[in-house]
């Protein structure tokens, strides 16, 4: 048993004596002892495969690109030649991979699925900063990444994104660029200035990768370093300040907190709650890297009603503290995983330490105190850069783990991990099965019309009362503890009807407008006792 391990199941014995609950239904499988390359950014679409990166910029990968194929780039400051990958593509289904090539440098950047399903992939560090990269979600085996090196209209690296209501992204900040611009470009709107970047940074830069999150009112909550704010983009105006969240510690780059939007009704009155985990104290970065003195990660949980008009942060206290974790909604509605990250330290090459190896659920519908529910654990550190996404089958996908400036993989306590394993929450369990439902109506039947019906037809072999509640899950790119344009929704439904033993059909209202769920292809699971169906693949413009 590895030492790493080992402490794993001693942490578990004592939060357990903490009155912190233990699930151990949930379990962890290796896909791909490696897959070359390391997933420092993830991104599912609705052909059922990831899309997977890193950056060009520090070496060949473990994953030759095919026959003729090569990067040469007189710019880039490790090699001009490069004829390994530093993407691919994983297919779920057949459980294999096969290399992408990109030309720019992808390092630190960010995403977006279009309205059409394709993944618009834009800004990076020196060739790619200003550089948009679009991938399409094709059927076939030869799709590959098309690049403008000059999409963009400033450079853009550690900069974060958000899908808006007319299907634009939104693009905003980047390390010194306190501003934003949205992609595709539009004859009027250029780069808009967002002074609250300038005013919430700090001299250890703790507001990149800011939190975006769409509020249920069409404008934008924006969270940097502890302060936030409602932004009407369209105006390009503050709508409200929020009050800063209390303790005073950074949660963004580099301190590295995460943060999701809670699941959402779409019947009035509209409501939108914000949660944002973990991070590292102020002065972490500073002790890390000069002084190599590694503080522990926050163990704190900041939770806000962003549209109550007298909104609060009520605070909570995970089990475990958290640097560098993912949070991924689950599709049973009331499910928040805390996955991946360290300890002590902070984001950044060797700055991280003591790695958390064991989830966390978090289910905010229990009453506070009894909220976080501790998960088994894996035996695979996954500390900086690494990331977790949701997969249509209810499990989550993680990979990535790179703590240094290059590939490595001996010689260090935390060598560069380039494994796919995915965690299996308790409701994929044996003993989940008999309320599992399968649904049956097909993703071509499932072009769906804002504010109009839809029918689902499903099969459960225990179903109490005909209830089922359905939820529509947006798939998130997730990199740098951060998932941009993660949104789950419960859907109004109108009671489920038997249509033969075993097997019922459901009224679904989908969403009312893209202000509640942005135009695209979304994953609608049914949920019987808080378990879900393998979701199927709808699509809402």
């Amino acid at each position: 048993m590895s030492t790493v391990f080992a402490s794993s199941i001693v942490l578990i014995l004592l939060i357990s004596q903490l009155n912190f609950p233990a699930a151990t239904a949930a379990n962890w499988s290796i896909l791909q002892p490696t897959i070359g390359v390391s997933a420092m950014h993830m991104q599912l679409l609705h052909n059922d495969r990831v899309i997977i990166f890193d950056r060009t910029d520090f070496g060949p990968s473990n994953l030759t690109l095919p026959s003729g194929k090569c990067r040469a780039d007189p710019n880039d400051r490790v090699l001009k030649l490069d004829c390994t990958a530093h993407s691919v593509e994983y297919d779920i289904s057949a459980d294999s991979y096969r290399p992408l090539t990109l030309l720019t440098d992808t390092w630190c950047s960010s995403a977006t699925v279009a309205p059409d399903g394709r993944l618009f992939q834009t800004g990076g560090f020196n060739d790619g900063e200003r550089a948009v990269r679009i991938f399409p979600s094709c059927e076939n085996t030869d799709c590959d990444w098309l690049e403008n090196p000059v999409g963009l209209a400033v450079r853009r690296w550690y900069a974060s994104n958000q899908i808006l209501p007319d299907g634009r992204s939104i693009i905003v900040g980047g390390r010194r660029q306190f501003n934003y611009e949205f992609y595709p470009k539009d004859s009027v709107s250029g780069v808009l200035n967002l002074p609250f970047l300038s005013n919430t940074k700090d001299p250890e830069e703790n507001n990149l990768y800011p939190f975006l999150h769409l509020n249920v009112d069409g404008n934008l909550f924006i969270f940097a370093n502890n302060r936030a704010i409602l932004f009407d983009y369209k105006r390009s105006q503050i709508v409200r300040t929020y009050p800063t969240m209390p303790g005073g510690d950074p949660r963004n780059y580099p301190s590295s907190g995460s943060s999701v939007m809670l699941p959402l009704t779409t019947t009035a009155p509209l409501e939108a709650e914000v949660l944002v985990c973990g991070g590292s104290p102020k002065g972490s970065y500073n002790q890390s890297s000069k002084d190599g003195t590694f503080m522990k990660a926050l163990s704190t949980c900041g939770r806000i009603q962003i549209t109550n008009p007298s909104p609060i942060w009520q605070m909570e206290t995970m089990p475990l503290a958290r640097v560098m974790g993912d949070m991924v909604l689950l599709p049973t509605g009331k499910d928040v995983l805390i996955i991946n990250g360290a300890g002590a330290g902070t984001a950044g090459w060797e700055l991280g330490r003591d790695p958390v190896l064991c989830p966390v659920i978090y289910r905010p519908d229990e009453p506070s105190g009894s909220r976080f529910f501790v998960q088994s654990p894996s035996s695979i550190p996954r500390l900086y850069h690494s990331t977790a996404v949701l997969l249509r089958d209810g499990r989550v996908l993680v990979g990535g783990s790179n703590p240094h400036i290059y590939y490595n993989f001996s010689g260090v306590e935390y060598p560069t991990e380039l494994s796919l394993e995915a965690f299996s929450p308790d409701y994929l369990g044996q003993d989940a099965s008999i309320f599992r439902p399968e649904i049956l109506t097909p993703s071509s039947e499932l072009e769906l019309s804002y504010g109009k019906e839809f029918i689902l037809r499903f099969n459960a072999n225990t179903l109490r009362n005909k209830v089922v509640i359905v939820t529509m899950l947006s798939p998130a790119f997730a990199t740098h503890s951060f998932s941009m344009n993660q949104r789950l929704l419960v859907l109004a439904t109108d009671g489920v009807m038997s249509i033969l033993e075993s097997s019922y059909s459901v009224r679904v209202a989908a969403p009312p407008s893209g202000t509640l769920a942005p135009p695209g292809y979304y994953m609608v699971f049914v949920v019987n006792e808080g378990i879900p169906s393998e979701g199927v693949w709808v699509h809402i413009q």
